[in-house]
């Protein structure tokens, strides 16, 4: 259980570094968007960085929705208490994230990609990784986190000898 909300936690390590072949729609041409989704990308990472909840959380629109591992959690206001709670548990010492695809939907996007993160634990550093999925609008100055969810891979299982 520990290491779920430990997961938990990475599981919104948001990167932009898209491969221009994975963008679709009319956010392919669009430097502006591209850029402004590269700006996003990096005040997430600094924000998550720095444990900041608050400023990770100003990100999300009102109404947002997060979906964890552990469950959902609706709001900005309970998205950032999820995000402190986790923060005073686990303490992510690095983390990088990798968007595989960014697609235009109306006036939104849409992105999935992967994750992978170390955390320090009392008990050392602990490794772990899964994919996201994050749905954003477009506000009237900027982009912001309408829904996002992630899951984490399992640990690989070690081959039993057999006789």
């Amino acid at each position: 259980m520990k290491i779920r909300l430990l997961l938990a936690l990475a599981g919104l390590v948001i990167g932009f570094a898209l491969p221009a072949t994975a963008l679709e729609g009319n956010l392919a041409g669009d430097v502006k968007a591209l850029d402004e989704f590269g700006a996003f990308g990096k005040k997430y990472d600094e924000a998550y960085n720095q444990s900041d909840a608050a400023a990770l959380a100003a990100l999300f629109t009102e109404d947002a929705v997060l979906v964890t591992p552990e469950g959902l959690f609706s709001g900005r206001q309970a998205i950032e208490k999820w995000y402190a709670d986790e923060f005073q548990r686990w303490h992510p010492t690095n983390n990088i994230g990798q968007a595989d695809q960014l697609n235009v939907i109306g006036n939104g996007a849409w992105a999935v990609g992967k994750w992978w993160c170390t955390f320090q634990s009392q008990n050392g550093p602990v490794f772990a990784r899964g994919y996201w999925s994050t749905i954003y609008v477009r506000g009237a100055d900027a982009w912001k986190i309408r829904m996002s969810t992630f899951n984490q891979t399992p640990s690989p299982v070690a081959p039993t000898e057999t006789k």
